[in-house]
């Protein structure tokens, strides 16, 4: 069974994170995001990964390689213009020649593919969607099935007097190689605007496999802070080897026997956090940051090599690499691209989104 990730995108939802880091590479723990997704696939023996790339694709391949560091193969297609999920995965078609899966490369699981691809095989479809429940399913595509399991019909993005169902798609696919004939090469096309209608229209078998496993679109930083409050908290069943209650310290970090931490919390390697540091978990602090004397961290993600000064306070925050807070400064439900300086007692209004490179003075 192979498997094509897509990560091409252009995550302007998660800007300004994703100015210079794709997507698929931001931090969750302290590990690429794709790593996790790896990882998952190998422990259903999914090992022959191709990774649909665009935009930034150098720092994708350079960190994952060959894939044999994690076990695993993983070749790569790179489009030169966006060509939508279809599109993307068309692009791919060299690499397959048997039933297949797709993963949109912006969604934390823990489905259990093997019993997707089980299900697919029983049922002989020709395409197999997984389905989650959601409370909103206003911003997704929702799908009608009858009690067979069989799709009836594709509703994108829906008004709220057409909501019918809260099962969604949960952007995992199992498909049968013809189904590619069914994409146009070079093209923009979509799985769920174009693709799938049209399957159905044809009188193609298309099954509809629920689950109510964990599930989370990485999309918005609310909801990238959300995965790790539910990673931290141990939500993710196939993640249960996460830290719940408990402090992890990378190598060579040290902790100033002063400092007072709740957790679930994870400070990676080389870090230093100084006298009289509060940090209110869930949290994650990146390699290499320094924490200075009383500075305060509340459920908040802090990437590589950042640098609290005295009195910094960060609350509901996500603080990209190399980011320097001075002094008193506040950030509070912001967002920090790479690089950003926040000036001495400057304190962020809910909802600052401060680009990369980005001094930000007191108003």
């Amino acid at each position: 069974m192979k498997a094509v990730i897509l990560v091409g995108g252009q995550a302007t939802r998660l800007l300004p994170l994703t100015y210079n880091t794709p997507k698929a590479m931001v931090p969750v723990l302290n590990t690429p995001f794709l790593e996790h997704v790896i990882h998952h696939l190998a422990s259903h023996q999914i090992k022959d990964i191709v990774l649909a790339l665009g935009r930034l694709a150098h720092s994708i391949e350079s960190h994952l390689g060959d894939g044999s560091r994690f076990g695993v193969s993983i070749r790569y297609a790179l489009e030169k213009d966006p060509l939508g999920t279809a599109g993307a995965v068309k692009n791919a078609a060299s690499y397959v020649d048997d039933t297949f899966l797709v993963l949109n490369g912006d969604i934390f699981t823990d489905l259990d593919l093997s019993a997707m691809i089980d299900f697919h095989r029983d049922r002989k479809a020709k395409a197999t969607i997984a389905l989650t429940p959601v409370e909103d399913p206003s911003a997704y595509g929702l799908i009608e099935t009858d009690a067979r399991d069989r799709v009836l019909n594709f509703l994108e993005k829906p008004d709220k007097d057409e909501i019918t169902t809260n099962m969604i798609n949960a952007g995992t696919y199992v498909l049968e190689p013809d189904v590619l004939t069914q994409i146009p090469a070079g093209v923009k096309c979509s799985f769920e605007r174009e693709v799938f209608p049209k399957l159905l229209a044809d009188g193609e078998l298309v099954c509809a496999y629920t689950s109510r496993a964990y599930w989370i679109d990485i999309g918005t930083p609310p909801m990238y802070l959300q995965l790790h409050s539910d990673l931290l908290n141990g939500k993710c069943r196939q993640y249960d080897n996460t830290p719940r209650s408990e402090i992890t310290t990378g190598v060579n970090s040290s902790i100033h026997p002063t400092a007072r931490i709740e957790g679930p919390t994870v400070i990676g390697a080389n870090c230093s956090i100084g006298p009289g540091v509060k940090i209110s978990g869930p949290v994650a602090i990146g390699d290499g940051c320094t924490i200075q004397e009383e500075s305060v961290i509340k459920k908040s993600i802090i990437w590589r090599n950042a640098r609290l000064e005295p009195h910094a306070r960060v609350t509901m925050s996500i603080i990209a690499d190399n980011c320097c807070l001075r002094s008193g400064c506040l950030c509070e439900e912001s967002v920090l691209g790479d690089n950003v300086t926040v000036a001495y007692d400057c304190h962020l209004p809910p909802g600052s989104s401060i680009e990369p490179g980005t001094t930000v003075e007191p108003a």
